[in-house]
């Protein structure tokens, strides 16, 4: 009974209210791009392979009828799969049905219970050094390595971490969603947004890195501010929290409070699981520089997790007829999960079928040609960071809009350099805002946070990274 009471509430499971808010949210907008069909005229770009991605040709739209049927619409969420970019989405899935499976079992065994025991207790009297070391962990996995999916797995470990030090669950999602987010935005490395960028623009692969350094470094700063004053004003008035008095899963008892004993087994346990999951971090890190290894990521690290979380378990003695069980409960607890990836990536699809997607990109496009040079940065910044709304992968959007805007920095007299940092910029920190976005999804129902909840305590933070951003593209100009 008591090993019941401590596993109680680690495990995955997606909340329920903030599944249907994300639901809810996600069919609106999937009604209203349906609408958007009928009222924006259709047109298309021609587009050639590149690297096995279609790539815009500037300078070749024309206008077409443009329409979707509504069954095609209907099914978009299934027909999204055999489109493109539907390979990456089943690929999600498949993570994300380990992770959960895999989550399950280390949390009946008890280990994360212990884990987070040992950890708060190593930490009890340096926390503010652990929640710094934390979030630039994570902005490094962004920024140097372009990780964000893959980064699901060490979210609730985050969360649970930050509740069992006396905060709540928004500091653990800050200093590794939010955290992860920025490092993705400023991309010193970020093989799937500058990498590909730059390729596309004819600049030498991760050049120019001294603005995106001093970005991230700014950013940070800003991270650190926000996350710790809000830490120190709930831990010195808990009802200061935005989640204070609901009744969620992020409501967990102080583990401080709890005395540690070491336990062999799943000390052998953890060991395990950190030096699986270590090679696998290292392996992401290579991925920034070996070609191959970007194309395997997210199979490498769901592989190793499940080695990792396999042997953990096995090593606080669980049977494999348990292993099975709670396996199979964990990933079908992930379910309401894959349905929401499926909504958000049918947005997508249907401004395709539409043929609306190209005519926003040629009407935009044409705008931005328009303005001078500094008004022009801020116009490109603000039209990916509407794109980003629709589109939530890095890469697909860099071979849909580098092409064109290439040829629009060169035209209103700005460096290809910074028409690549402004499209880094607008791709990234809205990615934990944006409720198009399945990572931020999953990561919010999986901590028990409403998107409600977190769009209100972030927004300050987004506001001050959209000014920030925006000077040093200024200033850049």
């Amino acid at each position: 009974m008591e090993k019941e009471k401590q596993n109680q509430g680690t495990g995955l499971n997606i909340s329920v209210k903030s599944f249907l808010t994300a639901l809810i949210m996600l069919f609106v907008l999937m009604v209203v791009t349906y609408l958007l069909t009928f009222i924006v005229p259709g047109g298309e770009y021609e587009r050639v392979l590149t690297d096995g991605k279609e790539q815009v040709v500037p300078g070749t739209f024309t206008w077409t009828e443009g329409s979707i049927p509504f069954w095609k619409w209907l099914l978009s969420p299934i027909l999204m799969l055999g489109a493109d970019g539907g390979g990456t989405v089943i690929a999600i899935v498949i993570f994300l049905l380990v992770i959960g499976g895999i989550f399950h079992c280390m949390d009946q065994s008890g280990l994360m219970h212990y884990m987070l025991l040992s950890i708060g207790h190593c930490y009890a009297d340096h926390k503010y050094r652990m929640l710094m070391l934390i979030s630039l962990f994570f902005m490094c996995m962004g920024s140097f390595v372009g990780s964000f999916e893959e980064s699901v797995p060490l979210v609730p470990i985050a969360v649970a971490l930050a509740v069992s030090m006396g905060w709540d669950a928004m500091v653990g999602l800050g200093m590794s969603l939010l955290a992860i987010g920025c490092g993705f935005a400023t991309g010193i490395c970020n093989p799937f947004t500058v990498g590909v960028a730059q390729q596309l623009a004819d600049l030498p692969m991760f050049s120019g890195a001294g603005l995106r350094i001093v970005s991230f470094l700014v950013i940070y700063a800003c991270l650190m501010g926000f996350l710790i004053g809000y830490a120190k004003k709930i831990e010195k008035n808990p009802e200061k929290s935005v989640l204070y008095g609901k009744k969620d899963r992020t409501q967990q008892a102080n583990l401080l409070e709890e005395s540690f004993e070491p336990d062999p087994d799943k000390a052998k346990g953890l060991k395990r699981f950190a030096v699986i999951l270590g090679c696998g971090i290292v392996l992401i890190f290579l991925s920034a520089f070996v070609a191959f290894l970007q194309d395997i990521t997210m199979p490498m690290i769901a592989v190793l997790f499940l080695a990792a979380g396999l042997a953990a378990v096995r090593a606080c003695r669980m049977e494999w007829k348990a292993i099975g069980k709670h396996f199979a409960d964990g990933a079908v607890s992930l379910l309401p999960a894959i349905l929401l990836i499926l909504m958000a990536g049918s947005v997508k699809y249907t401004l395709m079928e539409g043929k609306i997607l190209d005519t926003i990109l040629y009407q935009m496009s044409g705008l931005i040609e328009k303005l001078p040079g500094g008004a022009a940065v801020l116009m490109l910044y603000a039209f990916v960071l509407l794109m980003n709304f629709f589109i939530s992968s890095g890469s697909a959007k860099a071979f849909l809009m580098m092409p064109l805007i290439a040829p629009i920095v060169d035209f209103c007299g700005i460096s290809r350099q910074l028409g690549v940092l402004a499209f880094a910029f607008g791709d990234g920190f809205s990615n934990v805002f944006y409720f198009t976005n399945p990572v931020l999804l999953i990561s919010l129902g999986l901590a028990g946070v409403g998107y409600g909840t977190w769009a209100k305590w972030s927004i300050k933070f987004q506001v001050i990274v959209l000014v920030v951003t925006s000077v040093i593209l200024l200033i850049a100009a």
